[in-house]
């Protein structure tokens, strides 16, 4: 349909272009002349160009195959007897124009496109063909492309992304779409657009000259429908018939306003929680619906009752209401708690919020299950007090559990004693009464911390703490404060203070110390010092008499009564040592007895006593050094001597000697083992009676026969079953020379107990490496004959 009607609207305006360039393409004469004259006095004649030239009009894409015609270029000269060539020149000149040099006619030879180039702009002139010379000049000329319908509108986006809130009033803007025409608007309805909607209906419009599109249905609900996909179509020639068209597609988004309130999806909620449960911890979780998002959807949770017990708070993410719990439960005091809950979003939008509640409420039943607990005492910790004269036995306090479950089982005490290492105290497991089980001092430990414990039948244990004060009893006589000694000029005059002493006491009474000072009785007859008491809780020691004698007596020693003011009263006798010294005239000593001035000129008494101590441990160390080696020595093996027959080996290393040679072992031994007590042990190792000897002796072998092979190898058999036997790592060695040699063996073992019976004649047949031997046994005999 869009073809035929292309080449209809083609064919009109070619006709009417064609007749107008027939009308207007000639030239002509102006007929008429100017005449002047020149600065040299030469008259000029000036005759108007013979042709002038008008536009041409062509029409874009031309269908035809034969080349457009555009029009006819004449000359005045030209009297059409082919003398006259045109020729043309300019854009497009040769290919996209082409001119018949003899007619003057101008073809276009290709399809043009008015929308890549508007118009060209040529020169032409005629020329005469015989001679060359121009017979007109050059003239410029215009080829203006008219305009056909040839391309449709085009959106700037494809697709358009745009949005709007939900319940927005009608003809709300959403937004405004735009399309454009390459064709030309300057002339006709080729390029007028006009916007029309072909989807989207009845929710969105569009303006027909602007593109904005608004809203057309009220109250749209974005729970409802979210997206929404509008199709717009532009078309140019104004919309009419026969117009080009292009569409665009628009998705349309709507935005979430608040207008729907949270809602529980039940009215009541109900959760069950043990009483052990630690505060702080979660109760149970509540989630209320919300068909708005973002922030609009946003909730805050509140319990509207009056109770401390419990807290909700909103979880950001899920927007849940965490419920959790702040004291701790007690099924036997409440079972059951009731709590009213109400949700609410957090941002209001105030167009709906009038309209109607933006909030809900829901009841959540807590339930406490019964757990069973260990026993609850009464106090968080207990002070009790006893004086330290107490005796074992003295119930110092009690304390107190109850089993705070609905059984009340039964309670029983008992002290952990690793708080209570010394076992000072104990308690009745029936009452919890505490009692004291040993003496109590408060001068070694004024406080003892301990700690009690309540069980029940099912081993649940608690536990309190015990705090016990020891009060003080005046048990402690005072004594003298560091200062035990003094000295005494030999020039001292009576009255004259030597020393003043203060006293200490490990108690501590109430109202302070007080103590009193006094000379004993006993010294009080014929006394050379007195004591005076400052009534200060210190006492001055002060001569009686005038001059005094080292030579006569260099030590007195002053017994000094000190009392304190408790009650009762205690009391201790001190004795100040007094030395009498030699001073000079202002009173300052100068040479004591020769132990004063021994310890002046030296050591003191505490040196001498840590000297001596060295010399003790020093002592002590070498006879303990003396018994270990005496003690190593006795352990050692006792079997050094080469007269041991169990692992001697015996070494003959010169001729001779024979059975003089009696020195190394004993001969009867070795043939009667018989005789070997069993009671002997060892001496190389300490003997074992748990393990008494396995050793048995074979059947006795006649003494005269028995073979030296036969005894090793019994010997042998014997120690290796033996569990008394030396270690492993033990050597016996044993020499049996065999009976393979041809002079035979020349041990003296294989001789009889009895020398007579034995013949060494045949030692003479030997040679004379044998000679000496032959001449001490072979010579007795003959003697002895």
């Amino acid at each position: 349909m869009r073809t035929p009607l292309l080449l209809l609207l083609w064919l009109y305006f070619w006709c009417e272009a064609r007749g107008t360039l027939r009308t207007t393409g000639g030239l002509r004469r102006t007929g008429w002349e100017h005449t002047g004259t020149a600065g040299d006095g030469l008259s000029l004649r000036r005759s108007k160009r013979g042709w002038m030239w008008n536009q041409f009009f062509l029409l874009e894409e031309y269908t035809g195959s034969d080349d457009q015609y555009v029009g006819k270029l004449h000359s005045d000269k030209d009297r059409e007897d082919g003398t006259v060539r045109y020729v043309l020149s300019g854009e497009g000149a040769g290919t996209i124009f082409v001119i018949d040099e003899n007619s003057g006619d101008l073809h276009a030879t290709r399809r043009l496109d008015r929308e890549e180039k508007a118009s060209y702009t040529l020169s032409a002139k005629a020329v005469d063909k015989l001679t060359g010379r121009d017979l007109e000049g050059p003239s410029q000329f215009t080829i203006k492309i008219h305009d056909i319908n040839d391309n449709e509108p085009k959106f700037t986006k494809d697709p358009y992304i745009a949005s709007v809130q939900e319940m927005a009033d009608v003809g709300t803007f959403v937004v405004q779409v735009t399309a454009t025409d390459a064709d030309d608007a300057t002339y006709g309805n080729s390029a007028k657009v006009v916007y029309s909607i072909l989807q989207g209906q009845p929710y969105f419009s569009v303006e027909p000259e602007t593109g904005i599109i608004r809203t057309a249905l009220p109250n749209m609900n974005r729970e409802v429908r979210e997206h929404y996909q509008v199709v717009i179509q532009a078309k140019d020639m104004a919309g009419q018939m026969g117009g080009l068209s292009g569409t665009t597609t628009v998705n349309i988004t709507l935005l979430d306003i608040n207008n729907n309130p949270p809602r529980f999806p039940q009215g009541v909620y109900q959760f069950t929680v043990p009483e052990s449960l630690e505060p702080g911890s979660t109760i149970g979780l509540l989630k209320a619906t919300d068909a708005d998002t973002g922030k609009n959807a946003e909730m805050e949770y509140t319990i509207m009752d009056d109770q401390d017990m419990f807290q909700i708070s909103t979880k950001g993410i899920t927007q849940e209401g965490v419920i959790t719990l702040t004291k701790t439960l007690d099924y036997e005091k409440r079972k059951t708690y009731t709590l009213r809950v109400q949700v609410e979003n957090v941002y209001l939008d105030p167009r709906f919020h009038s309209r109607e509640s933006f909030r809900d409420t829901a009841t959540v039943k807590v339930l406490v299950e019964d757990v069973d607990e260990p026993p609850v005492f009464k106090r968080p910790a207990y002070i009790m007090e006893v004086k330290e004269n107490a005796e074992i036995g003295t119930i110092i306090g009690s304390v107190s559990a109850v089993d705070p479950d609905a059984s009340r089982n039964i309670v029983k005490y008992l002290i952990d004693w690793r708080t209570d290492m010394d076992h000072v105290f104990n308690i009745h497991p029936n009452n919890g009464s505490v009692y004291i089980s040993r003496l109590l001092d408060r001068e070694e430990q004024a406080w003892h911390n301990i700690s009690v414990q309540a069980t029940e039948n099912n081993s649940l244990m608690s536990h309190v703490p015990v705090y016990v004060r020891v009060l003080d009893v005046n048990d402690n006589a005072p004594t003298f404060d560091n200062v035990d000694e003094a000295f005494v000029c030999e020039n001292a005059k009576a009255g004259q203070r030597i020393q003043t002493v203060s006293a200490s006491d490990a108690d501590q009474p109430v109202g302070g110390h007080r103590f009193f000072f006094s000379l004993a009785p006993e010294a009080s007859v014929n006394a050379n010092f007195t004591v005076r008491d400052n009534k200060d809780n210190t006492a001055s020691v002060v001569t009686v008499r005038s001059g005094y004698s080292r030579v006569q007596k260099s030590v007195y020693l002053v017994p000094v009564v000190i009392a304190d003011g408790d009650f009762p009263v205690q009391s201790s006798t001190n004795t100040l040592t007094v030395r009498v010294c030699s001073c000079d005239r202002d009173g300052n000593m100068k040479q004591c007895n020769s132990e004063a001035f021994t310890l002046a000129a030296g050591l003191s008494t505490g040196a001498l006593v840590a000297i001596l101590l060295c010399v003790i441990i020093l002592l002590m160390i070498v006879v303990l050094f003396t018994a270990l080696r005496s003690q190593r020595e006795k352990m050692e093996p006792l079997i050094i001597s080469k007269e041991d027959v169990r692992d001697n080996v015996v070494s003959y290393n010169d001729e001779g000697g024979g059975e003089e040679d009696t020195q190394a072992f004993d001969i009867g031994t070795l043939r009667n083992p018989e005789v070997i007590e069993d009671t002997k042990h060892r001496r190389d190792i300490i003997p074992d009676s748990l393990y008494p000897s396995t050793r048995r002796l074979a059947a006795t072998v006649a003494r005269d026969n028995a073979d030296v092979q036969d005894f090793i190898a019994q010997r042998l058999q014997e120690n290796d079953s033996d569990p008394a036997a030396p270690p492993y790592d033990s050597l016996a060695t044993y020499a049996y020379e065999g009976s393979g040699s041809v002079a035979e063996s020349l041990s003296s073992l294989e001789s009889a107990s009895s020398e007579g019976l034995q013949d060494y004649n045949y030692l003479s047949e030997w040679g004379p490496r044998f000679k000496k031997l032959a001449d001490m046994y072979g010579g007795e005999e003959s003697e002895d004959s």
